[in-house]
């Protein structure tokens, strides 16, 4: 399984990042961009993840990993995304936080 930091994360452009929490996990903050297709749906939803590479992210990185699993398995060509959102954070690293 391919993997890559926060601080990796941050330096990346043109890379289509989902985010696996659940939708209110996801509504407290994300990382920036990030696009919302919980775990829990990821399997109803497989058409609206991007045909290029992309990177996977969770909570800490457990689901992230399991998700990248699954979908390497499918073929995809995916990245987990080491520590995740609370690692994002604890790097002071911008959230964004959806507009109620």
């Amino acid at each position: 399984m391919k993997s890559i930091t926060v601080t990796e994360l941050a330096a990346r452009d043109d890379t289509p990042l989902i985010d696996v929490r659940e939708a209110n996990e996801f509504s407290t903050g994300h990382v920036p961009g990030a696009v919302n297709i919980p775990m829990s749906e990821l399997g109803a939803r497989l058409e609206e993840l991007p045909s290029e590479a992309f990177d996977v992210i969770c909570q800490i990185g457990g689901r992230s990993a399991r998700v990248v699993e699954a979908l390497e398995a499918r073929g995809y060509d995916v990245t987990n995304v080491e520590g995740g959102t609370g690692e994002w954070v604890t790097q002071g690293l911008r959230v964004e936080v959806p507009s109620a």
